[in-house]
């Protein structure tokens, strides 16, 4: 590969200067610090990594007790986050972010862990319940509303009954795992840019498990 065949890849990966306000906020849930780095609660972490390795970001810029960068995507002004509350207390750094910005919970997109879909699988809705999950529930609870679009990542479901959920979920995939993963945060990208872009239903026809 030519210098110039290398400039030019670098230079596609840059991502464009965002302009004008923020349209929408794409958030994927987790909690900080390293021991909880690609554990399956933080699947909505990894996520965002994907989407910023993508477009070159790096999502390191403290706001909204989040880990945030500035993207375009599909032609919107998007604020990426990565809440630091633990994931029990994500409503309030999306809160937080949403009443700065003035951003409805329509264009406000949450990527997170769903132990009901096996690894590989995603699922977009456009509104719901908790559904149990601790983060959801507390974006709902302070936002008031329950009509933001999600897209559930799966983790898979606990071993047995009697396995705890929080070691399942706070435990790491397995192996043969990653491929399917890796496809899917493909996938999940590949979604949020249609969701940005007002093509939900093409997302969830093409996506959807």
């Amino acid at each position: 590969m030519s210098v110039f065949d290398i400039l030019n890849k670098l230079e596609q990966k840059r991502a464009p200067e965002p302009a004008g306000p923020v349209e929408f906020i794409i958030c994927g849930l987790g909690n900080p610090g390293r021991e909880y780095k690609n554990t399956r609660h933080n699947i909505g972490f990894m996520t965002i990594d994907t989407l910023c390795e993508k477009y070159g970001l790096k999502c390191k810029k403290l706001r909204f007790k989040s880990l945030t960068c500035d993207a375009v995507i599909s032609g919107k002004h998007c604020l990426i986050m990565k809440p630091t509350t633990f994931m029990n207390n994500s409503g309030e750094a999306v809160t937080e972010a949403m009443s700065f910005y003035k951003i409805p919970p329509e264009r406000t997109i949450i990527v997170y862990d769903d132990i009901s879909l096996e690894p590989g699988k995603l699922r977009i809705r456009r509104k719901g319940s908790d559904g149990g999950h601790n983060g959801i529930k507390s974006i709902i609870y302070l936002s008031g509303k329950d009509t933001f679009p999600r897209i559930k990542m799966g983790v898979g479901a606990k071993p047995h009954p009697d396995y705890s959920l929080a070691d399942w979920v706070l435990g790491h995939f397995k192996k043969e795992d990653g491929e399917k993963l890796e496809q899917c945060f493909d996938n999940a990208v590949a979604c949020l840019e249609l969701m940005v872009d007002g093509k939900t239903d093409a997302a969830m026809n093409k996506y959807n498990s």
